[in-house]
């Protein structure tokens, strides 16, 4: 008989397991392996289901060889979600034994996916066609393009969701918008403001992921808090590690303390930042809740890469200009290589406002918490209050508006 021990552990689930018979890791996996490179072993070759552990209310005992009678704080709500359906648990000697253990859904273990969906990644700016990402699609922490900044709303963002069409399964996004009240009716889209959700992250809850069900396709943004929407969504809205919308947050409103996990990842795709493979190295290893090694080793080389680019921020940021409540600096082209969130960071203890002019554009930030609303000031529809990107031919209506 196998049996496991469920305790509750705030906001993740811990099991006593036997190692011979634990469920593999996601990460074990290259990126776009799929159900028929899985195993009923729990292994290569076989369903590619995926056991998402999600929150108890109270600590149940689970024994498969039987059925399990479900709490009766939590019979209620899972008989809302999931209705009288049974799921069933990989076994190490292969076999797959149905068990009612498995409605605990939402409160034990359940089935989010029978395949992983494919990751892609895109931004306002830059979107993917429609026609090549399969299936339905789930977008997360990707913002409407803005008008006045070079990407027209229904040039880009339009187009994209009239291609798509019944296929967009969901759309998460925080970040401001006028025509987000436009999708106000339609349960699709689930939207907010930066001043009401700081990060993507903490929007995909289990709730949100079991209403909307299987997706094929995730289309997200390229930093840490795109990446970690993504594999909370496979893990069924449950952190990859505990603290991880904590850290999400810290890092997109640059508020707070992110932990040292945090601080690796972020400092890994700033010290990469075209490349996609190790984007995708970060999402299997956060699907895989941050535990395998040898992806935390390859992080870690991406993440001492960015200690050169720090470096050479440092030594533009000695360069700033201040003009009114504005540091400007100009980063020539023989500039060495720099990270622009550090350079903006440094910007900001100098004036309230910085602004990076580079390669014809101008990219513009205060702190989260400054009251400034950059949107507001220079006519944007769309975007961060706190952090824009415009044409470097606006920087006299710039210097004037903000000074």
């Amino acid at each position: 008989m196998f049996s496991a021990q469920v305790q509750f552990a705030s906001p993740q689930l811990e099991t006593s397991v036997p190692s011979s018979q634990r469920v593999p890791s996601l990460a074990q996996y290259p990126s776009g392996t799929h159900s028929s490179a899985l195993s009923q072993q729990g292994g290569p070759q076989g369903t590619g289901q995926l056991l998402v552990p999600v929150v108890v209310s109270e600590p149940v005992s689970v024994s498969v060889s039987e059925p399990v009678p479900v709490p009766e704080s939590v019979s209620e709500s899972v008989s809302a979600s999931v209705g009288s359906s049974r799921s069933t648990w990989p076994q190490a000697h292969g076999s797959r034994r149905e068990t009612s253990a498995a409605r605990i859904c939402g409160r034990a273990y359940h089935e989010v996916v029978s395949d992983l969906p494919v990751l892609r990644f895109g931004t306002p700016r830059k979107l993917p066609k429609a026609s090549s990402l399969p299936g339905r699609v789930a977008v997360l922490d990707v913002a409407f393009a803005a008008d006045q900044v070079g990407s027209p709303f229904e040039k880009v963002t339009g187009t994209f969701l009239r291609d798509l069409g019944d296929r967009l399964a969901v759309w998460v996004d925080h970040h401001d918008h006028e025509r987000q009240r436009d999708f106000a009716s339609d349960p699709r889209f689930v939207l907010a403001t930066k001043a009401q959700h700081g990060a993507c992250p903490e929007m995909v809850t289990p709730e949100l992921v079991l209403r909307i069900g299987k997706v094929d396709t995730i289309l997200c943004h390229t930093d840490f808090d795109g990446i970690c929407a993504a594999a909370k969504w496979v893990l069924g809205g449950i952190e990859p590690y505990t603290g991880a919308d904590d850290d999400a947050r810290a890092i997109d409103t640059r508020m707070g303390f992110p932990s040292p996990e945090g601080v690796r990842l972020d400092r890994a795709l700033r010290g990469r930042p075209r490349d996609d493979a190790l984007k995708q190295t970060i999402f299997r290893y956060l699907a895989g809740r941050a535990t395998d090694p040898a992806l935390r080793a390859q992080i870690k080389l991406a993440a001492a890469e960015a200690e050169a680019l720090e470096e050479g921020a440092k030594w533009l940021a000695e360069k700033y200009a201040l003009h009114g409540r504005i540091a400007l600096v100009d980063v020539g082209a023989d500039a060495p290589p720099f990270d622009k969130t550090t350079l903006l960071l440094l910007g900001q203890q100098k004036a309230t406002i910085a602004v990076v002019r580079h390669k014809g554009s101008l990219a513009i930030a205060a702190a989260f918490d400054s009251g400034v609303d950059l949107l507001k000031i220079l006519g944007i529809d769309g975007g961060m209050p706190t952090r824009i990107s415009i044409s470097e031919k606006r920087l006299d209506e710039v210097l004037e508006k903000l000074r």
